[in-house]
């Protein structure tokens, strides 16, 4: 395989796993089969930046797609696109875009206009239980359906002060 379509494997990853916060320059340079550091020189040589650089800009381009269009808080954001600092976040943030990401949405966000509510854009940007939270939901137990409703069957309870 070529040294060019190796690296389009990996950045392909990158494009694809962006909010994986365990996305690490290791992962990426064994999609392409290069040691990291080769890895590295060969990405920045191809694309003019390096693999970090890049995974960042991805992950902010996400970020404000979702503070122009869905109802939820930096913080929300801040981990749907992979970060696990809020401080990291702001700081890549406003270093990107020259604004905060709470500038940037009441820069961008008109007036009037409804955002996505967050739970329909957290299911679409896939924040609800993934693989990496599995260990975290697999002691969740399925909760036993309702029980039947008055008048389903069972009989009602008496009220023992109403008889003689």
């Amino acid at each position: 395989m070529d040294k060019v379509r190796q690296i389009r494997l990996a950045k392909d990853a990158m494009d694809r796993d962006w909010a994986d916060p365990d996305l690490d320059l290791d992962a990426v340079a064994a999609h392409a089969g290069y040691s990291r550091y080769h890895f590295l020189r060969a990405f920045k040589e191809a694309y003019g930046e390096t693999p970090g650089q890049y995974l960042t800009h991805r992950r902010i381009e996400r970020a404000e797609e979702m503070l122009r269009g869905a109802d939820l808080s930096v913080t929300e954001i801040c981990h749907l696109v992979g970060f696990s600092s809020l401080g990291t976040f702001s700081a890549r943030f406003k270093a990107r875009t020259g604004l905060t990401p709470s500038e940037y949405r009441t820069k961008h966000v008109g007036r009037g206009a409804s955002l996505i509510p967050g739970c329909y854009a957290m299911l679409w940007a896939g924040g609800f239980p993934t693989a990496s939270t599995a260990k975290r939901t697999a002691t969740l137990k399925k909760r036993p359906g309702p029980g039947p409703a008055y008048g389903d069957g069972e009989e009602p309870p008496h009220d023992r002060r109403a008889e003689p």
